[in-house]
């Protein structure tokens, strides 16, 4: 999520529809889906086809599949009946036994308790609610009916697991978050015959000052505190979604933060970590709770030194024009002025009064308007002193203020700064997307070529838009710009009139006379690109930032549409120099162009099928890419046809390798062996 980039997207075929949600099996590595309530499906990363992966169908309908670190993954069937994933697997035919009977399940959980794993769900059948306890390995089952609630119903429910006790929350419809413990040391006895009712505590009123916030999701965070997506209500006025922060041992509201887009409503917390869909976009916002105090929870927190910050939560990752850190490595002290925002006016006397004290963010806030010279010092000094664990967070918060800058003000452009902190740091697309954006927007050719060969999450629009760029500028314009080349230049020799010196080529099995009855057509004399592939067709600077490309991180699927897009003349200019570079690999014995940060063979003949593949049509019907596609055909088939023989006599080659090592080394003869 943090790098923006998709890696892996796979389907089920049109009719079939995913049951439930997808997990990771984290002892496996592998992940388990069901679709058509049903059918269970089992793949890695490495498979593309879903199809084809691992399928068994089962006799009884999946509600959900709980995936724990330690105790492998549950599944739990609509009739309540639970299996492991192993057990489930030797007979997934084997008969699952119906739990309930008439009701239907609304929530469920898992948590480890020792080695053991613990699964439990509840149900609701005809206005009451029950909630099951399973422990699947020891066969343990235990049923409770919740105490009824007159004129409320629960709507959600979220549970943590602590010194043997379920601590059960629901979010009643009357506005309040009910507690309700359970005990798990009394199911290792027998069941008891009749169920038993199970009393609720009030934990929260979800109101303040008259505002009442109507929740829609329910998670806890630790033993003091809790957070609700909702909708608040004020009187007079629309309700507003938004999500907010409760201390459930001093009943108050910690924080809370509006979001006009509004949220699916569901909210999901993993790792110190929220998940919620805000608008059309997935936003991820990191918090971190630390020991509760009555004066954190009020707001009255005097010493800014003090250690009990009751919590932290960063929510610029919702603000667009915002400056502030989106990162939570900051250390507390620096950050608690940030962290109850929402609730209390800021102190401007803070930044002058403790500047040891201030966030990079707000740092970065008040040299919003500072000169250039003041600005781009500064920004050294922060990168100079920045801690090692916080220097990555720290440069991607320096790139955006210089970027932002850049955009606010058309003029202002730091070549030279922002080409030395991507040289000298090791960085991701991720910490600043913007960079590559006003980079080609400034036509910034060195700076995108850095970016390309070190950022190892660019997205493959970006990475598009760099190759038409680099494609479509003049050999002339490329000229005067500082170009890296020391990935051509070891391979690529250039007269002083600009063009390259002929050298002679020997393909591995290529014959330039084999197969000329394949095609006749020969290519406009005003080309420069010869048919046996012996001239580079771009020049040296363009064909380093070519090389760029081939350096790229891409995933296939999300690549091609829009290499689809790429104009024709200019797929057939990358398609020549990587047919030049294909003949070029295939002149050496171990298939490797000299040079720094060369490209491979494989990242070559990559490049050419994904070419190809999203632009043959073009390719057939264009005149001038005909005898290329001729001699790229020829000198594939010369080389698989030189392999092939190559394979003939590999036995031969093998047992030849054998005898040497028989024979004794002190002995001279020679020995002619013929090869049938």
């Amino acid at each position: 999520i943090s790098d923006q980039k998709p890696l892996g997207c796979w389907s089920v075929k049109h009719g079939q529809i995913l049951t439930c949600p997808v997990v990771c099996n984290f002892e496996t590595h592998e992940y388990i889906a069901v679709h058509d309530d049903k059918v269970l499906r089992i793949w890695k990363d490495e498979d593309i086809n879903l199809d084809k992966a691992f399928k068994a169908t089962l006799s009884a309908d999946v509600y959900r599949i709980h995936s724990l670190p330690q105790g492998g993954p549950l599944v739990l069937f609509r009739g309540g009946g639970v299996r492991t994933l192993d057990v489930l697997l030797e007979a997934p035919q084997q008969e699952i036994e119906n739990v309930i009977s008439g009701e239907v399940i609304r929530w469920s959980g898992a948590f480890m308790e020792g080695q053991q794993p613990v699964l439990i769900f509840t149900t609701e059948k005809d206005g009451d609610f029950f909630v099951y306890v399973q422990k699947p390995k020891l066969s343990s089952l235990h049923k409770y009916k919740l105490e009824q609630q007159e004129s409320a119903k629960p709507l959600c429910f979220t549970a943590h697991l602590t010194n043997q006790t379920v601590t059960l929350l629901c979010l009643y419809s009357n506005d309040s978050v009910y507690q309700i413990l359970i005990p798990l040391q009394q199911h290792t006895e027998e069941e008891e015959e009749e169920e038993e009712i199970l009393s609720k505590s009030l934990l929260l009123n979800l109101s303040v000052s008259g505002t009442v916030l109507k929740g829609t999701s329910l998670v806890v965070l630790d033993k003091d505190h809790v957070a609700v997506l909702g909708s608040l209500a004020t009187p007079q006025k629309e309700p507003r979604e938004c999500l907010t922060i409760w201390n459930t041992k001093f009943q108050t509201l910690q924080t809370s933060k509006e979001l006009p887009l509004g949220t699916s409503g569901q909210l999901w917390c993993y790792e110190e970590k929220f998940f919620l869909i805000h608008g059309k976009v997935l936003t991820v916002i990191l918090y971190k709770c630390e020991t509760s105090s009555l004066a954190a929870a009020v707001g009255k927190l005097k010493d800014s030194q003090t250690p009990d910050v009751s919590l932290f939560l960063n929510w610029n990752t919702l603000e667009d024009e915002e400056l502030v850190v989106s990162f939570q490595s900051q250390e507390p002290v620096a950050l608690k002025a940030e962290s109850r925002m929402s609730l209390r006016s800021r102190r401007s006397s803070v930044a002058e009064e403790q500047p040891a004290t201030v966030s990079v963010g707000q740092l970065l806030l008040n040299l919003k308007g500072a000169s250039t010279y003041v600005f781009e010092n500064e920004l050294k000094k922060l990168m100079a002193k920045a801690p090692t664990p916080d220097l990555q967070a720290t440069i991607g918060c320096v790139l955006t203020a210089l970027t932002d800058r850049c955009k606010r003000n058309p003029k202002y452009y730091p070549q030279n700064f922002l080409q030395q902190i991507v040289e000298t740091h090791d960085l991701s697309y991720s910490l600043c997307p913007d960079l590559m954006a006003v980079a080609l927007e400034k036509k910034d050719m060195p700076l995108l070529q850095m970016c390309l060969e070190r950022f190892p999450d660019i997205p493959e629009e970006v990475t598009y838009t760099c190759l038409k760029s680099f494609l479509s500028m003049s050999e002339a314009h490329l000229q005067t710009l500082d170009v890296n080349v020391d990935s051509v230049i070891c391979y690529i020799d250039i007269e002083s009139d600009d063009k390259e010196v002929k050298t002679e080529i020997v393909e591995n099995g290529f014959s330039a006379e084999m197969d000329q009855d394949m095609c006749d057509t020969k290519l406009p004399k005003e080309s420069h690109f010869r048919s046996d592939g012996e001239s580079c067709p771009v020049g040296l600077q363009k064909a380093a930032l070519l090389n760029a490309v081939l350096h790229s991180a891409y995933t296939e699927t999300f690549l091609l549409p829009h290499l689809k897009n790429l104009p024709a003349q200019q797929a057939i200019l990358f398609l020549r120099y990587l047919y030049y570079l294909y003949v070029k690999c295939s002149e050496k014995v171990n298939t490797t162009l000299p040079g720094v940060r060369s490209p491979t063979i494989n990242q070559i003949m990559d490049w050419m099928c994904l070419l190809l593949d999203s632009q043959f049509t073009v390719m057939v019907m264009l005149p001038e890419a005909k005898e290329l596609l001729s001699n790229l055909h020829k000198f594939v088939r010369a080389q698989v046809r030189f392999y092939s023989e190559l394979n003939k006599i590999e036995g031969s080659l093998q047992e030849l390798q054998r005898l040497n090592h028989l024979r004794e080394s002190q002995t001279y003869s020679i020995e002619v062996l013929e090869i049938i």
